[in-house]
C-alpha cells in the first residue's frame, strides 16, 4: 500500500482510528443540537400551555365561590389576589417570570403553591406508570421476539392478533369493563379487586403494602394491556428484519444453536428500535395516564388534572399540563441521545 492511498483510507473511514475521531468530534454537536431543541420545545410548551387553558368557557373565580351568593366586592379581590384582573400581557409576563425560577403559580382551589400539589401527587403517578412499564416493556420484547422467530404459526398469529386488538381499544373503556367484571363482579365472576383510590386506610406497615398493591393490580393491567402491543410489534418488526443477515446464517453454519444464535446475535441487534421506543413509551406513559387514574380515582397527576380541568384551576392545569409534556420531550431527547451510542452513524 503506498502512502497516497493513506490519507484516502482515513478520509473513508476504513481504519480503526477514522472513525473514532469522527465520532468523538461529531456527537458533542449532536448533543447541543438535540438539547437545544428540547430547550425549545419546553419553551413553546410554557407559552402553549398559558393560553390554551385560557380558551376553556367559566370564571374560574365564580366556580370557586361553589353557586352561593358573593358579592362583587368579593370576586373583586379573589381577581386581584389571583391576578386575574391584570391585563392578559401582563399575567403572560408574570407567569413565564415566575415560570422560569420553578414557581408555576398557586392553585385556586387548593390555595397552596401548584409544585407543591406536583410533588404530592407525582410519586403516586410514578408507582403505577413505572410498574406498568416495566411490566409491558419485557412482556412486549419477550413475545416480540418469540413471534419473529417463530412467524407465520400458531403463536405468532394469536400474538399479533391480539396486540392489535388490545392496542386499539381505549384505555379509559378497558378500564370501565375490568371495574364492571372484577370489581363489581358479573355472573359468576365474584368482584375481587377494588373499585377505585389507593388504599383502604387504617393499615401499616406490610399490610399497608399489599393494599396499595391490591389497589394497583386494576389500572396496571389496564396499562400493561393496551401498550405492550407496540413493544411487540416493533420488537417483531425489527427481528425480522435481522432474520435474513449473513451474521446469522454464519453463527448457524458453525454449528451454534438456534435459541444461541436467537439470544446473543439476533435479538441484541433487532433491540435498538425498540431501546428508542423504550424511552419515548416512559414519557408517553407519564403523560398519558390521565384516563387510568380517572378511571381508577388513583391519587395521581392524572386524577389531579381532571380535578384542576373542572374548575378550572388554571395554575395548576398549566402546570400539570407542562409537567406532561416536559416528560415526553425529555425521554423523547435521552432517546436521541442514547441511540448513536448503540448505533454511531446515527451522529455523522
Amino acid at each position: 500500500m503506498t502512502a497516497d492511498a493513506t490519507p484516502a483510507l482515513v478520509e473513508d473511514g476504513r481504519t480503526a482510528a477514522g472513525p473514532r475521531v469522527r465520532r468523538g468530534s461529531a456527537y458533542p454537536r449532536y448533543l447541543a443540537g438535540k438539547v437545544a431543541g428540547a430547550l425549545v420545545s419546553l419553551l413553546a410548551v410554557l407559552v402553549t400551555s398559558f393560553f390554551l387553558f385560557r380558551l376553556i368557557p367559566g370564571d374560574p373565580v365564580k366556580t370557586m365561590t361553589g353557586g352561593r351568593q358573593v358579592s362583587a366586592e368579593q370576586l373583586a379581590a379573589y381577581r386581584e389576589e389571583f391576578g386575574l384582573d391584570l391585563p392578559l400581557w401582563r399575567q403572560f409576563t408574570d407567569y413565564c417570570a415566575k415560570a422560569l425560577t420553578g414557581d408555576l403559580g398557586t392553585s385556586y382551589q387548593f390555595r397552596t403553591p401548584v409544585v407543591d400539589k406536583i410533588t404530592e401527587a407525582l410519586p403516586n403517578t410514578l408507582l403505577l406508570t413505572v410498574t406498568a412499564f416495566v411490566l409491558y416493556t419485557v412482556l412486549g420484547i419477550f413475545l416480540g421476539t418469540r413471534s419473529a422467530w417463530r412467524r407465520g404459526g400458531t403463536g405468532d398469529r394469536v400474538n399479533t392478533g391480539l396486540a392489535l386488538t388490545l392496542y386499539s381499544i381505549p384505555s379509559f373503556w378497558l378500564g370501565l369493563l375490568l371495574i364492571i367484571v372484577l370489581s363489581v363482579g358479573i355472573g359468576p365472576v365474584p368482584g375481587m379487586f377494588p373499585t377505585g383510590g389507593m388504599e383502604s386506610g387504617g393499615k401499616e406497615g406490610f399490610a399497608y403494602v399489599l393494599d396499595v398493591a391490591h389497589h394497583l393490580v386494576l389500572p396496571v393491567v389496564t396499562l400493561v394491556a393496551v401498550e405492550y402491543g407496540q413493544t411487540l410489534l416493533v420488537t417483531r418488526s425489527a427481528l425480522l428484519d435481522e432474520m435474513g443477515s449473513d451474521y446469522l446464517t454464519t453463527a448457524r453454519a458453525k454449528g451454534l444453536r438456534d435459541d444461541l444464535v436467537r439470544r446473543r446475535h439476533a435479538v441484541p441487534n433487532a433491540l435498538l428500535p425498540t431501546v428508542t421506543l423504550i424511552f419515548i413509551n416512559l414519557g408517553r406513559t407519564v403523560a398519558g395516564v390521565i384516563l387510568v387514574e380517572t378511571v381508577f380515582s388513583w391519587p395521581g397527576l392524572g386524577g389531579l388534572f381532571y380535578q384542576a380541568l373542572s374548575v378550572p384551576d388554571l395554575p395548576l392545569v398549566q402546570g400539570l399540563f407542562f409537567v406532561f409534556a416536559a416528560a415526553v420531550i425529555v425521554m423523547n431527547t435521552l432517546a436521541d441521545l442514547v441511540y448513536p451510542l448503540l448505533d454511531p452513524r446515527v451522529a455523522r
